[in-house]
């Protein structure tokens, strides 16, 4: 069955669908059932290809058309939708064409506005990019015309079904048991840390590992753009999330704003999924405010080049002194943990950074290396051989001692 007959097989289920207003998902399986069983006395189609024609037909009106099968997929990290260009799919860090694509840009623009209706987001020429998610939690990027030129781009990150654990790092090498012993301690205590890495280095899934040893007693407060993190096993939890501004610009609801409201909801700790602009002073005075044990993410290429751009987005917001900005940092972040996607395409923390104070006479934030990643080679498969050595003891023992735990 060629894809023109498949398209037919579409024109008729869409003519029937636009009969009722709501239907279940099983009435829509049965009015495709019927399409088939009528469709068979015009030509042959084996049982499988039926199957297949089913899932198909029923992915197209209710779900991501030719997209699900992808986003189904466990081992699919990542979808690029080049227009109609092509597809492309990442799979264990390495990147493939895909055999299938849309067959129109209508198409895919049916399937850009699935995406962002169900998380009432609005993507058009006035709205040309659009962040967005999927039910099962995946991040959703879109571009739109007249920007893309080739038609809708569509980037999605697929989350793994289940949170990866710690546990699971240590075994896939990513950090050693060591450190994230002592990560554990520290995230017990109340030390605030901030994540830094590149794009798919993997910052969200530690954040995510690195939550589990949140006590569970606690209550938290999760402020994201788009709703990606998965925190488990806490009791006492709040989610909330960004919302952009309607087509009049009206009810824009931002970071800034979730953070301000948050500190007004009686947290034990907040975390913000990502900071990227001027949220990030209104996150440094909340660190400065008595929240302790506070989690956050950025992107940097190293954790001293990931101070630099705090520096950079407090400046998008105010007009502060670079020294105090500086100060702010120093009091505020306790510890970063640096990640970077390897040249096999593992992912693992490379450094883990104290900030120990501001240096009033340089100027500058004094920082110390306390585990770092130290290369060893590489096995017969390419694959990088190496550990997390320790190099330095915590010298901020202040939060630790009160909470009674020992590094």
């Amino acid at each position: 069955m060629n894809e023109k007959e498949v398209q037919e097989y579409r024109d008729r289920l869409m003519a029937r669908l636009e009969r009722y207003r709501e239907m279940s998902d099983e009435e829509i399986y049965q009015v495709i059932d019927e399409l088939i069983l009528e469709g068979s006395g015009e030509r042959y189609v084996r049982l499988s290809r039926r199957n297949e024609l089913r899932m198909e037909l029923f992915n197209s009106v209710r779900r991501l058309d030719i997209l699900q099968e992808l986003v189904d997929d466990p081992e699919v990290t990542e979808i690029m939708v080049n227009g109609t260009d092509g597809i492309f799919v990442e799979r264990q860090g390495r990147i493939t064409r895909w055999e299938k694509s849309f067959p129109s840009r209508e198409k895919l623009e049916d399937i850009v506005q699935q995406i962002v209706a169900g998380c009432n987001r609005v993507a058009n020429e006035a709205v040309s990019i659009v962040d967005a998610r999927l039910k099962n939690g995946a991040r959703v990027n879109v571009v739109m015309a007249p920007i893309a030129l080739n038609g809708p781009a569509i980037t999605i990150r697929r989350f793994p079904d289940h949170p990866i654990s710690m546990e699971q790092l240590i075994r896939w090498n990513s950090v050693s048991r060591e450190a994230a012993e002592f990560l554990e301690k520290l995230v017990q205590a109340g030390y605030n840390i901030f994540i830094s890495g590149g794009t798919g280095s993997g910052k969200t899934t530690f954040l995510n590992a690195l939550s589990n040893y949140i006590p569970k007693e606690e209550r938290i407060i999760t402020i994201e753009d788009n709703a990606e993190l998965q925190i488990q096993g806490a009791q006492n939890l709040v989610r909330l999330e960004a919302r952009k501004a309607n087509e009049e610009g009206d009810n824009e609801v931002t970071i800034r704003d979730l953070i301000k409201c948050s500190l007004r909801m009686r947290p034990d700790r907040i975390i913000v999924g990502e900071v990227r602009g001027e949220e990030t002073i209104d996150m440094l005075q909340s660190l400065n405010t008595g929240h302790d044990g506070s989690l956050s993410t950025g992107h940097g290429n190293s954790p001293r080049d990931m101070l630099s751009r705090l520096e950079t987005m407090v400046l998008l917001s105010t007009e502060i002194p670079i020294p105090a900005i500086r100060r702010q940092i120093a009091s505020g972040i306790d510890l970063m943990v640096h990640l970077g996607r390897m040249r096999d395409k593992s992912r693992k923390v490379l450094e883990i950074l104290e900030i120990t104070g501001y240096e009033i006479q340089t100027g500058e934030i004094v920082t110390r290396t306390l585990f770092e990643f130290q290369q060893q080679g590489e096995d017969e498969q390419g694959r990088i051989l190496g550990s997390l050595v320790r190099r330095n003891e915590l010298q901020n023992r202040r939060k630790l001692e009160k909470a009674g735990n020992v590094v």
